[in-house]
């Protein structure tokens, strides 16, 4: 049914949805933000769901936008643009909104959008050995369409210390950052998942539902013109020379302009 990701249910209401391209560090192409939309929705409607657990394939679990569709973006036209960049924030959007609980289970790397996923989930658990950042402003641009979910998890002060330097941070930190709910060592991830999975197979279903709406509407708004916004700002990166010079110092393994060849 899914190329990019997989999910599998158990007998108890637990869905994993799992990032699936871990021959790519788990970035996700079109194809995986289309697919991960499709999901969340299909949980979302599913009464045997009770909870969703998100995680990766392999080494990483989230390595951010494939690089490959963001070079697809900077050689389309206007309206392309617009369009793939409204497909990925309405799949941030759709696992953000999820009615059932999300729990975040970071087995490996989380960079870029990797961290996007990482703030949409409810609870989020990684291993000790991760390390994480908001990557983008080393390629030309910036966590546009994240930016709403990063900020709403990690409140402006926060957000500040890393949404524009690049800058990467271990485990340890992204808890001080309010990413982490918790630092485990990789054999005891399962078992830290299961700690937050099992309270809400005593809570009625509906009632967890509205009280995740409930306490979106109380916290930071993220609403279409948000999610506007941020469209446009993303489009409007994918247009400038550093973002066209970034991706293709990339490519082409040499370092961009605006580093010192010294």
């Amino acid at each position: 049914m899914f190329d990019t990701i997989s999910v599998t249910n158990d007998t108890r209401g637990v869905a994993t949805l799992t990032l699936n391209r871990p021959g790519k560090h788990n970035a996700m192409s079109a194809q995986m933000i289309s697919e991960l939309t499709q999901a969340a929705g299909q949980l979302g409607a599913d009464d045997s769901v009770r909870v969703v657990v998100l995680t990766g394939a392999g080494k990483s679990f989230c390595a951010g936008g494939d690089l490959g569709w963001m070079q697809d973006q900077m050689a389309a036209d206007p309206e392309t643009r617009f369009t793939e960049a409204r497909k990925l924030a309405e799949m941030l959007q759709a696992l953000n909104t999820l009615p059932k609980p999300l729990i975040g289970a970071l087995q490996g790397n989380a960079f870029g959008g990797g961290v996007g996923l990482t703030a949409v989930c409810d609870v989020a658990i990684g291993v000790d050995t991760l390390t994480m950042g908001l990557t983008e402003t080393r390629l030309g641009l910036i966590p546009a369409t994240i930016g709403p979910y990063v900020i709403a998890r990690m409140g402006e002060a926060r957000s500040r210390r890393v949404f524009m330097s690049a800058r990467l941070f271990d485990a340890s930190e992204a808890v001080a950052l309010g990413l982490l709910a918790k630092v485990v060592a990789a054999v005891d991830l399962p078992e830290a998942v299961e700690a937050e999975v099992t309270p809400y197979l005593s809570c009625a279903p509906g009632a967890v539902a509205s009280a995740k709406g409930l306490v979106r509407d109380l916290g930071p708004r993220i609403d279409d013109t948000v999610i506007d916004q941020t469209i446009r700002a993303l489009v409007g990166r994918w247009e400038t020379d550093e973002a066209k010079e970034g991706i293709a110092a990339f490519f082409e393994k040499r370092k961009p302009t605006w580093i010192s060849k010294d």
